[in-house]
Order: structure tokens, then sequence, then C-alpha cells
């Protein structure tokens, strides 16, 4: 039984390691950007979007389809980083253990 408390201890270990880990990564902030930096957003660890700012070049009425597009990419490309961000983090608290397709963690 020696085994089994030493991997319950673990378990515990890693559950902490855990919730620091999303701690720390929600009070992470990432940017993404896109055309050329004129549309540019910022997200917290967890994804939620916190900051837009746009070129004013950008404000033609005209031009509203481009200008939405350009958020668009700017939010998919910080929601990317944020994804890489929480992976980097795992493969630390795990040691870089993979974990199977479709499991992501912390969320």
């Amino acid at each position: 039984m020696k085994n089994f408390g030493q991997m319950m201890k673990q378990a515990q270990q890693m559950q902490t390691k855990m919730a620091e880990m999303q701690a720390k990564l929600e009070s992470a902030e990432v940017d993404g950007q896109s055309g050329g930096g004129m549309v540019k957003v910022r997200v917290n660890g967890k994804g939620d979007l916190k900051k837009i700012s746009i070129d004013k070049s950008l404000c033609d009425p005209n031009e509203v389809e481009m200008l939405e597009d350009l958020i668009l990419a700017a939010v998919n490309d910080a929601k990317g980083k944020t994804e890489a961000l929480a992976a980097d983090q795992m493969a630390a608290l795990t040691g870089g253990l993979k974990l199977p397709p479709g499991i992501k963690l912390p969320f």
C-alpha cells in the first residue's frame, strides 16, 4: 500500500500545481494582430478578449467588411498564442508527457 499512498500524494501535488498554473494563465495576457499591426487585440490566458485597438485609417464606412476580417484574424492570432502558452505550461507541469488527443487541460 506504500505505492498507493505515494501515488495519492503525487496526485495531490499535481492538483496543486495545476491550480497554480490555471491562476498564472488567467493573469497572463497575449497580444494578437493583423493587417501589419493595424488591428491589435489582447486576450487573457483563458481566451477572454480584453482590448481591441484599431488604426484610425481603417475606419472607412465603405470598408467595414475588411475591418471585420482584420478583427477576426487578430482575435484568432491571439487565441492561437494563448493555446500555445497553455500547452507550454502544461508540458512544463507534466514533464513533457503527451496527453491523448482531445484532452485539453487546464480548460
